[in-house]
């Protein structure tokens, strides 16, 4: 039997929003103190994730805050010609601020104005919920610059995004703003439905981890709503279970995967890329979300 419409209702509504929002606004007054050791430098406060996406669900409680540098920047020069790369390195300096000093900077900030609730992940600095306070995660980044042309500060081309280090000296470059911007897009192009529908996929996946039908961390939130991107608008009609089922068919009949973009539409969905899906995960998800509308009991 198929899930019923009403369970789909239910699983589509936005999870909290006024202790989120208050969250937020704890964690943005903390980074932006005038006693932080970075106060007098040039910074962005500002959320990604599910409540910054407004996809956040019952169940989930983390609010997700970036603070990014943007005094000085990391850069991709990949796809420059030789002359271009030299005219870029000819044009700026190192930065004079480290990547590791401001991270250090930030996580003492936050443990001025939430004390031992501030511990350091492998991704982010994490602060512990307490009271109405939702846990958060805040990701300390740098400005991150992908070119595509650089003749000089008059004519060059660029995407911005933000880039990080994890603990073990990986980096990781993402561009949450553009993810953001364009989940919205697709929210209003579908007449409303893209994120409802986004909702009902990430409360169908707790519940198919817990019932053991699901390994714990195959379909990351984000790449849920990466997932949904890819499927055409003309799919997002009807009532709730209509649009399950014609996005997942849709899905799960595609032989282009391969083309799928991640909502940011600058990296590919599926790939082997820390960035990225892995093709076995996203055919685990599809497969599962399928099996449990089949077989609903």
């Amino acid at each position: 039997m198929p899930i019923p419409e009403s369970q789909l209702e239910t699983w589509s509504h936005q999870g909290s929003v006024v202790q989120s929002a208050a969250t937020y606004q704890s964690v943005k007054r903390a980074l932006e103190a005038g006693t932080t050791n970075y106060r007098n430098r040039n910074f962005q406060v500002f959320l990604q994730g599910s409540y910054g996406n407004d996809t956040n669900i019952f169940a989930e409680s983390d609010v997700d805050v970036v603070i990014r540098y943007d005094d000085a920047f990391y850069h991709d020069l990949s796809a420059l010609p030789p002359e271009q790369q030299s005219a870029f390195s000819s044009h700026f300096k190192d930065g004079d601020y480290s990547y590791d000093k401001f991270k250090a900077d930030v996580q003492t900030g936050l443990e001025s104005a939430f004390g031992t609730a501030v511990k350091a992940g492998s991704k982010a600095i994490e602060i512990a919920a307490n009271g109405s306070r939702r846990s958060s995660d805040v990701i300390v980044a740098f400005e991150f610059r992908r070119y595509h042309r650089f003749n000089g500060s008059t004519d060059q081309n660029f995407d911005t995004g933000i880039c990080f280090f994890r603990k073990d000296g990986t980096r990781i470059a993402n561009y949450p703003k553009q993810h953001s911007a364009n989940c919205t897009a697709k929210h209003q192009a579908t007449d409303g439905n893209f994120k409802p529908l986004v909702r009902i996929l990430k409360n169908l996946r707790g519940r198919l981890v817990e019932t053991g039908k699901l390994a714990e961390g195959v379909a990351p939130s984000y790449f849920i709503e990466g997932l949904l991107y890819n499927v055409p608008n003309e799919h997002f009609t009807g009532n709730f279970g209509q649009m399950f089922v014609a996005s997942l068919n849709w899905l799960h009949q595609q032989t282009g995967r391969a083309k799928w973009v991640c909502a940011n539409e600058q990296y590919h969905l599926l790939r082997d890329d820390p960035v990225c899906w892995s093709d076995d995960s996203c055919r685990k998800f599809i497969d599962a979300v399928i099996a449990a509308w089949n077989s609903w009991e």
